[in-house]
């Protein structure tokens, strides 16, 4: 079975709240139609509008406030795996992580995700995913971008998917610089203690309330650990404050091979794959490049 015909990844583009019902709804309707199991990410005033739309045919569909699942597109992954999980045959789904007003950081690591659906679902048989995308208000390069990261466009194979082969570029590419000078630390098991109190220090500094600055602390010290495990027992850390929280960002010579990590669910049994995991659960953003000089994990929290 090819990855097309098990996981059927389609990008859609509309102008306008009435183009979006209109495309949006008859998927979503045919699916209730046929007895499908369908489910709905999007933000929440969407949500309503098609709930509206859709009458009494709504109380046959999941939803899901894409604003709540997906403000760290990491998590989007698990969510739709979660729907998918002990279920079979067709089965449709309609996600829109992308909207106008995502960060940069936000929009490269949505980017990755839409990318990495084909391979988290290529074995998904029957599995219709919808991904609306705003043509008006989005730029056209992210419009681009959705053509090169879903095999379908608009009920059309897409001339310009790049395909699922190699991991997205985005994984690869180096992040922007950090503003300003910020603080860098050693990472080593012996420099552990004193990374977790540096991060605490800076994420009060940044107004983190005590609870969050404990999340980025646990984040911390779970990404550094993995530097010491993996990364050739040794890294390197720095920490800044920008307009919106505090980032810390850890480099190390390791070679993180597997695309979705951080992004899919470890076993209970699992001895490994629980420090991205959790970083994901815990902080608002994290960005995992793969670089010819090593591993970079960029963890973000806002204020």
């Amino acid at each position: 079975m090819t990855a097309t015909a098990a996981f059927r990844h389609e990008a859609v583009f509309y102008a306008g709240p009435e183009a979006f019902l209109d495309r949006v709804a008859p998927f979503v309707e045919e699916g209730v139609a046929a007895g499908e199991p369908v489910m709905v990410a999007l933000e929440a005033p969407k949500l309503v509008a098609l709930k509206r739309r859709l009458g009494a045919s709504a109380d046959q569909v999941v939803f899901a406030d894409m604003g709540e699942i997906g403000h760290n597109p990491a998590c989007i992954i698990p969510a739709w795996r979660d729907f998918v999980a002990g279920r079979s045959g067709p089965m449709r789904g309609v996600g829109e992580p992308i909207w106008p007003g995502r960060s940069p950081d936000e929009l490269v690591e949505c980017q990755c995700h839409e990318a990495l659906l084909n391979h988290a679902f290529a074995e998904a048989a029957g599995f219709h995913l919808l991904c609306p995308y705003d043509s008006v208000h989005l730029d056209r390069e992210v419009i681009e971008e959705a053509e090169r990261s879903h095999p379908w466009v608009g009920e059309a194979e897409s001339a310009r998917y790049r395909g699922h082969d190699d991991p997205p570029p985005q994984l690869c590419a180096p992040l922007p610089d950090p503003p300003g000078n910020p603080v860098e630390h050693r990472v080593t098991r012996e420099t552990l203690p004193a990374i977790r109190a540096l991060v605490d220090e800076h994420a009060r500094a940044a107004g983190i309330s005590e609870l969050r600055a404990g999340d980025l602390v646990l984040s911390a010290h779970e990404v550094a650990s993995n530097s010491v495990r993996h990364g050739g027992g040794e890294g390197t850390m720095r920490i800044w404050h920008d307009s919106e929280g505090v980032a810390c960002e850890f480099r190390d010579g390791g070679r993180l091979d597997q695309p979705l990590a951080g992004r899919a669910r470890p076993e209970l049994d699992q001895s490994g794959g629980w420090g991205l995991w959790l970083a994901n659960q815990l902080c608002d953003l994290v960005q995992i490049r793969t670089l010819p000089d090593g591993n970079l994990v960029r963890l973000h929290l806002r204020g």
